[in-house]
């Protein structure tokens, strides 16, 4: 099991690692649109903010050795179903591989985020 740690991807806001990859697979934490050199959220629509998430998922998958098209599952959280449509929007642009998913709207998100993505991909 190995830790994975980047500088490209927001730092923990918790007890926990960006990703942790073991026997093949990197699993990351959820990430929300947060800005690693800052720590501010970026955005203020689900459109907005799911660009950011993307690119810090790729950061943490890339530090991991894996990349965006090696995504087997993701799990997404949304503060509102209503946003379905312009997330997808976005999220298709930057995953394309059609891995597993599920997607549910949940009341609150860390930060007071609109959306937070989690990935299982495989490594190399």
């Amino acid at each position: 099991m190995t830790i994975i740690k980047t500088s490209r991807a927001p730092a923990a806001i918790g007890p926990y690692s960006q990703a942790i990859e073991h026997g093949g697979l990197v699993y990351t934490s959820g990430q929300i649109a947060l800005d690693p050199d800052t720590g501010a959220i970026v955005g203020t629509t689900t459109a907005e903010q799911t660009e950011q998430v993307m690119k810090n998922l790729s950061a943490v998958l890339r530090a991991a050795g894996s990349n965006m098209t090696k995504i087997i599952k993701t799990v997404c959280f949304l503060d509102d179903i209503a946003d379905f449509a312009s997330f997808n929007e976005v999220y298709s642009r930057h995953i394309t591989t059609f891995p597993a998913r599920s997607c549910v709207a949940v009341r609150d998100l860390p930060r007071g985020a609109k959306v937070e993505v989690e990935v299982i991909a495989t490594v190399n």
